[in-house]
């Protein structure tokens, strides 16, 4: 069974047929929930977001050029919409400051986490993922979770190529020393221990 590609469904619903639209939907809803669920941390606004993000992108579907994947140009209004409503709300959340421990200290809790159960880590990086501030937390989920482009994600936040990479090392420095700060240090030391044997 071939798929049909996106830009079919764009021209139905450009030449009226709103039920194709419906099908960019069901195939999107996820990524854009995640996106606005990663950067305004509460679900019911990441609901609210996700669906204003697909008003807009109908409203504004004769402007897509398709110079960029669609799920690119759906990622960029999604992203928009998020930094709209923590603007509106004037909600800046407080991130960690980044300690200035040494790299061998990063490093070694980055070996540790490596030794956690796949299901512990997870839970333990998105908590800790959910304490970066909102653009360094988009742009990690994106590059990692949604395995999306440096270009794409250029598309998407409108920063330059220079500004992503300094804010996904950022993020990255940022993020290990949150889950340094936060994991136990029984677990650390168990771990640690289990790795020696």
């Amino acid at each position: 069974m071939t798929i049909i590609n996106d830009q079919y469904y764009i021209e139905q619903t450009l030449r009226g047929d709103r039920n194709a639209f419906s099908v960019l939907v069901d195939r999107h809803k996820n990524l854009v929930f995640s996106l606005a669920l990663k950067m305004v941390k509460q679900q019911e606004r990441a609901e609210e977001v996700a669906q204003d993000a697909f008003i807009k992108a109908f409203k504004n579907l004769k402007s897509y050029k398709g110079d960029a994947k669609f799920s690119t140009w759906l990622y960029k209004i999604t992203y928009r919409c998020c930094l709209d409503v923590l603007s509106a709300s004037k909600e800046r959340y407080r991130s960690e400051p980044i300690e200035e421990s040494g790299a061998h200290s990063l490093q070694g809790t980055e070996q540790i986490l490596t030794t956690i159960e796949r299901k512990e880590r997870a839970a333990l990086l998105n908590r800790c993922l959910l304490s970066l501030p909102e653009e360094e937390r988009a742009v990690i989920w994106m590059f990692y979770y949604e395995e999306l482009s440096l270009k794409e994600i250029v598309a998407t936040t409108e920063l330059s190529e220079a500004n992503v990479k300094v804010k996904l090392h950022r993020a990255r420095k940022r993020l290990l020393a949150i889950v340094q700060s936060q994991v136990e240090p029984e677990v650390i030391n168990h771990y640690g221990q289990k790795r020696k044997r």
